[in-house]
């Protein structure tokens, strides 16, 4: 068997799924139609897998796949994120942020009144933020699916009551639930939900019970200045997202590797781990790389960090 058929061989499945994939979720789809124009693809990689040991069929099998996948990848392409769909009630709003000197005037602060999980009454604020004034940044981590995977909030302190949180999401329209999978084929909007603490934190440590959320809060630990640059970053964010949005993904731009790249800009950056992927990891990690209190043991750090009981 040649290299280049092993090669194939490899590939074939890989680009198979992605497309089978890609045509089933792609731009917030997922019809009768969708899903079967999906099969067909799906159908013809298997047949082309099988063609590569079928001497006769192999030539118009191989090409008429390459000629498919290549319609693919131009559809592919021109799929654009949106900021005008129907969007469910909790994301309907983007924040964004106006400079005056050290000042940052952050516009459409979310702070919902909850009932339950799903029964809130919606209420937004502006509220101007002094770069002086900012005491430093904490990590919320929050689990709810074992210890490997967990979603990150940054939360700015502002001193007093004055804490500025932001959680980075997927966007989703009316009726759309979120899956990890669609998460992967432009199924979903990037949003920065920027919250009052009291919203977004305790959604999570009073009111989300089906699973319940376990939250742990944790002071980082480094240099005012760098604080000073991430809480910039994110506020450029918002009104970059604002003008331009960008598609939500799964791995690449999520909760947690958004936060490492946007704190890319401050020379004292992380590098990469395999912890930022596996995002329940990352206080472990950030333990090791002195960006938490050290002085006691990361067990017992991580035991005073549960904040549900308090909550």
């Amino acid at each position: 068997m040649t290299c280049l058929k092993l090669i194939s061989m490899a590939l074939l499945p890989l680009t198979t799924i992605w497309g089978t994939c890609a045509i089933a979720f792609g731009d917030s789809s997922g019809g009768n139609i969708e899903r079967a124009v999906a099969g067909l693809f799906c159908t013809l990689g298997l047949l082309t897998l099988i063609g590569l040991v079928i001497r006769r069929w192999r030539q118009v099998l191989i090409s008429s796949y390459l000629l498919a996948f290549a319609c693919l990848l131009i559809w592919w392409l021109t799929i654009s994120p949106a900021n005008d769909r129907h969007w469910q009630t909790d994301a309907d709003k983007l924040a964004y942020a106006d400079f005056a000197g050290d000042l940052v005037t952050v516009r459409n602060i979310r702070n919902f009144a909850y009932q339950t999980e799903f029964d809130y009454q919606p209420a937004y604020y502006d509220k101007t933020f002094a770069l002086h004034d900012l005491q430093g940044v904490d990590l919320f981590s929050i689990y709810w699916m074992g210890p490997a995977i967990a979603h990150t909030i940054i939360s700015f302190d502002f001193g007093g009551n004055n804490h500025l949180a932001i959680s980075i999401e997927a966007r989703k329209e009316l009726n759309e639930g979120y899956s990890t999978i669609k998460g992967f084929f432009r199924q979903y909007e990037l949003i920065y939900v920027v919250a009052d603490e009291r919203d977004v934190i305790r959604l999570r440590t009073n009111y989300r019970k089906n699973p319940p959320e376990q939250v742990y809060r944790y002071r980082l630990q480094g240099r005012l200045d760098n604080a000073k640059s991430l809480f910039l970053a994110y506020m450029r964010k918002l009104n970059e997202l604002k003008q331009k949005p960008e598609f939500y993904n799964t791995l690449l731009d999520n909760c947690t590797t958004a936060i490492w790249l946007l704190n890319r800009i401050n020379p004292e950056h992380l590098p990469f781990s395999w912890k930022i992927l596996l995002s329940g990891y990352l206080p472990e990690y950030l333990y090791e790389q002195q960006r938490l209190d050290t002085r006691i043991p990361f067990a017992e750090l991580r035991n005073n960090a549960y904040i549900n009981p308090r909550a």
